[in-house]
């Protein structure tokens, strides 16, 4: 059937199809394609034209948020944490390098002070500033030693025993890294052996001090081979044997050559000038040569700080600038043989502010023999008491 706006319904004889056309005023053609759109597409009975198309998958708000929460760090393993933080404390160069970590979650808060990390640390971020000695930081550097670290336990020992004059406790650490075959802590021990320090002059123990010296020097201690050396230069506490000293010496003074030849190659000829204006260490004579000073143990410049803010009082100082020992009791150091003006825990000490900065200011002082051996006859009259009163052991 036509009509006037161009509809054509088709005849029932055209079967079940019932296809339906539908033209556009004055085209055949258009119909046509009309048609055949709706075939391609499926449409029907008036239905649209347009092709189907995927739905978009949008996540749930609640489900975004969650994913933009998510931190990464959560789904690391606590050992491959423990890991990094060990990396990260053994290449510290200071102890705020390590600080700045433990402060940036709780998670590397609680991680860091894990036995594992702890005994890793190195000595560079155990450097702990006297000014800045606090509770906290005594028991960061207990943890440490009770980690198993050896640089913990010689560092907090050499401050338990000298600057809080908890001389047990000190000797005991010192010995718990000695037993780990920490060189300064063999060779610290070994000046006490030689000085009695913490007890009376009676407590020197020459042999103790010259085995755990030669342990330190056989681990390369640049000191405890110079201390050995003159040891067995001058027979002090050990059978004299004048070459074997001068070849300790020799070794000791090649390793410092050694360990200065990086700054040399670095810096040039400048890097030697400027050594010379700033302190520098010579060899012995017949190498005519010299080095640049090295820089410290992190123990001898606590010590150094310590008692630089402190008023000296009857205790006195090695005097060499590096060292930072005080006596722990009245004339425990040897002096200067020529002047008498300046004081050392050491044979080493002694050989090296000599070659830095004693050898030009000596001179002959009358007079300081004599306050010597009364300051001697008056401390050994004075043990001689002690041991008539029970004091003395």
């Amino acid at each position: 059937m036509r009509t006037r706006r161009g509809l054509c319904y088709r005849s029932t004889d055209d079967g079940p199809e019932k296809k339906r056309r539908v033209s556009v005023s004055g085209g055949g053609r258009s119909s046509e394609l009309l048609e055949l759109k709706m075939r391609v597409f499926g449409g029907c009975g008036g239905g649209d034209v347009h092709p189907r198309k995927r739905r978009r998958t949008v996540a749930p708000p609640a489900e975004v948020d969650a994913a933009a929460d998510f931190d990464f760090f959560d789904g690391l393993p606590d050992d491959i944490v423990l890991f990094i933080l060990s990396k990260l404390i053994s290449a510290a160069s200071s102890p705020s390098d390590f600080i700045n970590v433990l402060v940036t979650c709780k998670r590397f808060n609680v991680l860091g002070f894990h036995p594992l990390v702890l005994s890793r640390a190195s000595p560079r971020s155990l450097a702990v500033r006297a000014k800045n000695w606090s509770e906290s930081a005594h028991r960061f550097l207990k943890s440490c030693a009770d980690s198993g670290n050896l640089e913990a336990c010689y560092l907090l020992g050499m401050i338990r025993f000298y600057c809080l004059q908890n001389r047990g406790s000190g000797a005991s650490l010192m010995a718990k890294a000695a037993m780990g075959s920490h060189a300064s802590a063999l060779y610290s021990l070994a000046v006490i052996q030689f000085n009695g320090s913490g007890g009376t002059k009676n407590d020197k123990d020459l042999r103790a001090g010259v085995a755990l010296c030669a342990r330190a020097a056989f681990l390369g201690h640049v000191d405890a081979l110079r201390e050995l050396g003159h040891c067995l230069q001058d027979g002090y506490g050990v059978r004299q044997n004048v070459a074997e000293g001068r070849r300790f010496l020799v070794q000791a003074n090649a390793r410092e050559l050694a360990r200065a030849l990086p700054c040399w190659i670095d810096n040039g000829p400048a890097g030697s000038a400027h050594a010379h204006a700033h302190g520098a260490c010579p060899l012995l004579s017949d190498f005519g040569c010299d080095v640049p000073a090295t820089e410290g143990h992190p123990a001898n410049q606590f010590l150094g700080e310590w008692f630089a803010e402190r008023e000296e009082g009857e205790l006195r100082m090695c005097s060499h600038g590096g060292c930072g020992r005080p006596e722990t009791r009245r004339h425990e150091f040897r002096r200067c043989s020529v002047c008498g003006a300046v004081n050392y825990c050491s044979r080493a000490c002694q050989a090296l502010d000599w070659k830095v900065r004693h050898k030009a200011e000596c001179a002959p002082m009358n007079g300081w023999v004599e306050e010597e051996e009364e300051m001697v006859e008056e401390e050994e009259e004075a043990q001689v008491e002690g041991d008539v009163n029970g004091d003395g052991v």
